[in-house]
């Protein structure tokens, strides 16, 4: 291998790791402005909804965005088909419906992490693979001036690994982002996961709730068919 193409593998390798680290910053923005988007708009959601889970003030929440909305808006969509449909048991539907979109809304925060995991592993062995070529080139360019002195090696060598310090430097914020992000992810399923019984559990009381307000009101005299 010539001289000339062991320095042009040596300046590709610079120059991939140089756009691993603006992807792995442009992530983490991205990233964290769509985290910093959807606690601001669950926070929104919470507050409107209050302390207590009830399917008639959900009905309510409109104008609302966020992955707890719109888990909200999955549940509400199921509890209307099963009425619809006439189910008895609507329990299991419902439980499908909030899986489904717990599960969307976890892909989409997933997005970009399998790239920051993969900069933050790759990045130091592709800066290994730029140093062991500028090793090469430093040491023809060393055989090549017939001296094997201190001040002749040290020069070459020096800059050959350089790569591999450039390499653990992209890999170290992208290893950070990625275990900061998934931290986040888990907690937001978690969250996620919680509304969901919480709705459950509202579902499951409303029938009970209606069947009293009719015997109470004098509407439905039969108390046999009362739960």
């Amino acid at each position: 291998m010539s001289d000339s193409v062991s320095k042009l593998i040596v300046q590709g390798t610079f120059g991939l790791l140089l756009f691993a680290s603006v992807l792995t910053w442009a992530l983490v923005l991205v990233k964290a402005r769509q985290r910093w988007v959807a606690k601001a708009q669950n926070r929104r959601f919470a507050s409107a909804l209050g302390s207590a889970t009830k399917l008639s003030t959900l009905r309510k929440l409109k104008d609302h965005k966020g992955p707890l909305w719109r888990l909200s808006q999955a549940g509400l969509s199921a509890v209307t088909e099963a009425e619809s449909e006439g189910d008895e048991s609507p329990r299991e539907s419902i439980e499908r419906a909030l899986q489904a979109q717990i599960v969307q809304e976890r892909r989409a925060s997933e997005s970009g992490l399998a790239v920051l995991a993969s900069i933050g592993s790759t990045s130091p062995f592709v800066g290994l693979f730029g140093t062991v070529f500028g090793i090469i080139h430093a040491l023809r360019a060393i055989g090549t001036s017939g001296s094997a002195s201190l001040e002749v090696v040290a020069k070459p060598i020096g800059e050959a690994l350089v790569a591999t310090g450039i390499g653990i430097a992209v890999a170290v914020p992208a290893v950070l982002a990625y275990n900061y992000f998934v931290r986040g992810l888990k907690v937001q399923v978690s969250d996620l996961e919680q509304f969901g019984s919480s709705l459950l559990g509202a579902v499951a009381k409303e029938p009970r709730q209606t069947k009293l307000h009719v015997e109470r009101t004098g509407s439905f005299d039969r108390r046999e068919a009362t739960v």
